[in-house]
């Protein structure tokens, strides 16, 4: 994430909200742009470097994350979907620094949702109260900002409503990473 944040400084300007403004605008710019060779408004974009590597990063952290995590869950169906979806939907998001911007965000979207539900239904079947929340929230998150994207519906929202779900994300893995066990996800003895 710092690399990401790193490359926002280098970011010519430019935005879908207007064309000429200077810089990163939090507001109104999408993370790809940094990512894009030509920043929105024509110039040469030196924040590609950084951006670039960040997404390497951040996608190879998140991918060990679900290998990882899979490995909590007793169920080996359920295990696998969460791991191959879950490194599937980072090797997507690599190829959103390339021209297949598009392809990329629909296969990196669906088979994040598809991880992310099955973790949220673990979840839900634990003790882990505030991860269950924080799950369904980035569940709701990612399909908001999946039908805000793909409706443009209220698009004017969606570079926001992409850092923050982005941020929730991130949270949710670091949290169950850090604090989660097998024994959270073990079924407990018939009541």
């Amino acid at each position: 994430m710092l690399l990401l944040v790193v490359s926002t400084f280098f970011y010519p300007g430019g935005s879908q909200h207007d064309e000429m403004t200077v810089g990163f605008d939090w507001r109104h710019n999408y993370l790809c742009n940094l990512l894009n060779p030509v920043a929105v408004n024509g110039h040469e974009n030196g924040a590609r470097p950084w951006a670039v590597v960040g997404l390497l990063v951040l996608c190879a952290t998140a991918a060990l994350f679900f290998v990882r995590f899979a490995k909590k869950i007793p169920v080996k169906g359920a295990s696998n979907v969460i791991k191959y979806a879950g490194v599937g939907a980072m090797l997507a998001a690599l190829l959103t620094a390339t021209p297949h911007h598009y392809v990329a965000v629909t296969a990196s979207g669906t088979l994040l949702m598809l991880a992310l539900f099955y973790i949220t239904a673990y979840l839900f079947k634990s003790k882990l109260h505030g991860f269950k929340v924080l799950a369904g929230v980035c569940l709701l998150a990612l399909y908001g900002s999946s039908f805000v994207y793909f409706t443009q519906v209220q698009l004017e929202w969606l570079p926001v409503l992409q850092k923050v779900s982005l941020l929730m994300n991130i949270a949710l893995i670091l949290g169950l990473e850090y604090f989660s066990t097998v024994e959270d996800f073990q079924a407990g003895p018939v009541k």
